[in-house]
This record gives structure tokens, C-alpha cells and sequence, in this order.
């Protein structure tokens, strides 16, 4: 199996995060920021802001890059490269695509959710929360 480049969208508003619930595939049930596979010929950025539409019906702008994870398991293997992203607008997101759910979340209540593999040690890691325990 090759590995496929997926995109995340860190969108931070304040106190909140822009969570989705997967709806479907690897984690489906889990917590994630909202992002997926980059199409043929498609720029990163591209990717970032097709993928947040379409996960949270939110339009953004792309920020900078974050960081990146791999996420391996026995029938996947993505290499994910992570950015910040800015919403444009006030509007409640609303889940689409992969997305069975799509909500701001208070940072401080992340421990609350179901995350997937890895998001909690990553946020952490790039200082947009203090690790859960």
C-alpha cells in the first residue's frame, strides 16, 4: 500500500476549535479537525479550503502549515500536513461530505470527545492546547 497526502485544517476562533466527527473510514465516530486526501494536480492549499467547505460548509483562507502526522493502520497509510486556517464568516458550520457532525468546540473541553489517534499529543505539541490528561 502507497501512501496517500491528506490535508487538516486547524480553524481557532478565540477559546473554540472547529471539530468534525468522522462519519465514515478510518476513525468513523471520532473527533478530527476537518481535512482528507488531495486530489490529482491539486495544490496543498487548495485542498485545505476545498476539504473545510466541504466537511463544515464554511469558506476560509488558508493559513500556515502546522506540522504533519502519518497515520498508518492495516488498510491505510496517510501522511497528513496539517495548517491553520481563518474563517470567514460567523456562520454555524454544517457537516457535509465525511463529516457526521461539524461544531466549535471550547478547547478546554476536548477531553470530552472521542479524538482520533494522535490529535490531542499534536495540538499539544504545536501549542494550541495544554496536554489532557
Amino acid at each position: 500500500m502507497r501512501p496517500e497526502l491528506a490535508v487538516g485544517a486547524i480553524a481557532v476562533r478565540g477559546d473554540e476549535i472547529l471539530m468534525i466527527r468522522r462519519g465514515h473510514g478510518p476513525a468513523a465516530g471520532e473527533w478530527a479537525v476537518p481535512g482528507g486526501r488531495v486530489e490529482q494536480g491539486e495544490l496543498l492549499a487548495e485542498a485545505v479550503l476545498r476539504e473545510f467547505r466541504e466537511e463544515t460548509g464554511l469558506d476560509a483562507v488558508c493559513g500556515p502549515f502546522v506540522g504533519w502526522v502519518e497515520r498508518l493502520g492495516h488498510d491505510h497509510h496517510f501522511v497528513i500536513m496539517d495548517f491553520e486556517v481563518i474563517v470567514m464568516s460567523n456562520d454555524d458550520p454544517v457537516a457535509g461530505s465525511d463529516a457526521a457532525e461539524a461544531v466549535w468546540v471550547d478547547l478546554n473541553r476536548l477531553s470530552e470527545l472521542t479524538l482520533v489517534e494522535g490529535l490531542e499529543a499534536f495540538l499539544a505539541e504545536h501549542g494550541y492546547i495544554e496536554t489532557i490528561v
